[in-house]
């Protein structure tokens, strides 16, 4: 009798099953279009910014900003690169390199976007740290600034003990520091305005978008001459190569590539319009104000929209776009100005 009564308890709960595997299956496409319509937010792109405005509601913020509404020398510039940072972190999504969760674990034009932003973010503070706030090369560093700069260069990959977030938060707090003591003018905190400060910080960017033009220019390139000792008869190297070197970009990298010399450019932007502001009076004594202005609308122009829902891979003069060639295009030119606006300032 036990036996029989279990199996019409057993039988009785088999009608349920259907409308219980209906429920999951429907949650389960709920819970898909969620974390895919989250994935498209998050992917978004922040806008940019102005950078004089936000740096004087800082400083009227912490009250450093005076009557005649004028900001200290190199302000904009320091709190440039702050803001840069707390966009990284306080955008959609936060910052999503480092999740393991998603949807930001299934994203990647993202946090290769976060890495292009990054490597100018790194590089600005390197110079703020070894140039831009040392008078020569026997002047000590920055208390703040030598604290700051090493906070950067932490692994964007890292979730926890620590996270990125918390590392990049610390360098933000050193450099809001060293704000401070700027605009208080106190506690010996310097920006040197001059024409050799920025040309090495300019040389460092130069190169940096020289390699992403050949990384999205290699999106069809096969082969390129090997240059490597090109214009010297004597230079040598540790690895011999070939006369051809193989610089193809694999299909699965493409995107990748892009929406990093994207998010490089982006912050790049922001970064020369605050040259603009604090190297005004050396960038008017070369003459060259409008050639760092030309250089910014070749990169705005990267920042433009992109309709394709997929970034295209087409031959040089197919059918179909190449976005890579495009993207390639504007940064070389800017690129191309950027050198000859660093030789412009190495003159006397």
């Amino acid at each position: 009798m036990a036996k029989f009564i279990d199996k019409i308890a057993f039988w009785k709960t088999l009608p349920s099953l259907p409308k219980a595997g209906k429920s999951v299956s429907a949650a389960v496409v709920v819970l898909v279009i969620f974390l895919f319509a989250l994935g498209i937010y998050w992917n978004s792109e922040p806008d940019q910014f102005d950078v004089v405005s936000v740096a004087k509601e800082r400083a009227e913020e912490r009250g450093y900003l005076n009557n005649s509404k004028q900001l200290v020398t190199g302000y904009t510039m320091t709190n440039t690169l702050y803001s840069l940072v707390d966009t990284l972190l306080e955008k959609p999504g936060g910052f999503i390199s480092n999740d393991i969760m998603p949807p930001g674990v299934f994203m990647d034009n993202m946090p290769s976007w976060e890495f292009g932003v990054m490597v100018q973010v790194r590089d600005l503070a390197r110079s703020l740290r070894k140039e831009f706030s040392r008078s020569q090369s026997q002047s000590t560093e920055d208390v703040n600034l030598k604290i700051a700069e090493p906070q950067y260069n932490f692994d964007t990959r890292s979730w926890a003990l620590p996270s990125s977030e918390s590392e990049y938060r610390r360098g933000n707090a050193e450099l809001l520091k060293y704000l401070d003591r700027l605009a208080n003018k106190a506690d010996n905190a310097q920006f040197y305005s001059r024409a050799d400060n920025l040309a090495d910080y300019l040389s460092d960017a130069s190169t940096r978008l020289g390699s992403l033009s050949q990384r999205l220019s290699a999106s069809v390139v096969k082969e390129r001459e090997n240059t490597d000792l090109a214009g010297d008869a004597e230079a040598r190297q540790s690895t011999e190569n070939g006369s051809y070197q193989n610089v193809k970009t694999p299909w699965t990298q493409i995107d990748n590539v892009f929406y990093e010399a994207r998010g490089a450019s982006w912050a790049l932007i922001h970064i020369l319009k605050s040259v603009e502001v604090d190297f005004a009076q050396t960038l008017q004594k070369k003459n060259a104000m409008v050639s760092l202005r030309q250089i910014i609308r070749e990169l705005e122009a990267t920042q433009e929209t992109v309709w394709s829902p997929i970034i295209l891979n087409g031959s040089g003069f197919g059918l179909l776009a190449n976005h890579s060639l495009v993207m390639a295009s504007y940064m070389s030119r800017a690129n191309a100005q950027i050198i000859d606006l660093v030789r412009l300032l190495k003159q006397g």
